[in-house]
C-alpha cells in the first residue's frame, strides 16, 4: 500500500470518529462554555505542540515521492506545498476539538479563571519560563536522587556491620578441644579428622 493511500485511509478513519464522537458531546455543552475552553485553550497554547504536524507531514510526503520519482522533484515539491497551505486552515478543527475536550473536563468558570491566570503576566511568565525551571528541577531531583542512594547503601551498610559486630560478640566462644558443628567430637588420642 503506497502512503498516499495510506495516509487517506487513515485520516478518513479519523474523519469517521471524529464525525460520530463529537456532535453527542458538543450537544451538552453551551455556546459560552465551549468559548471559555477556547479562551482557556488559547491562554495556555495547548495546541501549539502540535504546530509542526502538517508541515513534518508534507516533508515526509515529498521526500517520499520524490525518492520514488526524483525526474518529478519541482512538480512535487510545489504541488505538496500548494496543497500543504490550502489544508492549514484545518488547523481550527483542531482547536475545536482541544476546546471540547477542556469543556467536557473544566467547568465554565474554571476555564474562565485559567484564561485569567494564564493571560496575566504571571500566567504568561510561568508558561515561558516553566520549562526552564523543570529543567531545573530535574538537575536537581537526578543529585538529589544520586546523594539518597548514595547514604542509604552507607548507613545500611554501617548498620549491617554494627548488627554483625554485636551479633558476634554475642555468640558464645567455642570450647577449645570442641569439634566444629556437624562433626562428631574425635576419641580421646585421636586428632580431628582433616577437611
Amino acid at each position: 500500500m503506497t502512503l498516499v493511500n495510506r495516509v487517506r485511509r487513515l485520516s478518513a478513519a479519523l474523519a469517521v470518529i471524529a464525525f460520530t464522537a463529537s456532535p453527542a458531546f458538543a450537544q451538552d455543552i453551551s455556546e459560552a462554555h465551549l468559548k471559555a475552553a477556547r479562551e482557556a485553550v488559547d491562554a495556555i497554547n495547548a495546541t501549539d505542540m502540535f504546530d509542526g504536524i502538517l508541515p513534518a507531514a508534507a516533508r515526509a510526503l515529498k521526500q517520499s515521492l520524490i525518492e520514488k520519482n526524483p525526474d518529478l522533484q519541482d512538480l512535487i515539491t510545489s504541488t505538496t506545498d500548494q496543497k500543504a497551505l490550502e489544508m492549514a486552515s484545518r488547523r481550527a478543527d483542531l482547536e475545536k476539538e482541544a476546546a471540547l475536550a477542556y469543556a467536557r473536563v473544566f467547568s465554565a468558570e474554571d476555564l474562565n479563571n485559567i484564561a485569567t491566570f494564564y493571560n496575566s503576566p504571571t500566567g504568561k511568565k510561568l508558561l515561558a519560563d516553566g520549562p526552564i525551571v523543570t529543567r531545573e528541577v530535574t538537575k536537581a531531583a537526578d543529585i538529589w536522587q544520586r546523594g539518597i542512594v548514595r547514604d542509604l547503601a552507607q548507613v545500611v551498610g554501617v548498620s549491617l556491620k554494627e548488627t554483625m559486630d554485636s551479633r558476634a560478640k554475642a555468640a558464645p566462644a567455642p570450647v577449645e578441644g570442641a569439634a566444629p558443628e556437624g562433626e562428631a567430637p574425635a576419641p580421646e588420642g585421636e586428632a580431628p579428622a582433616a577437611n
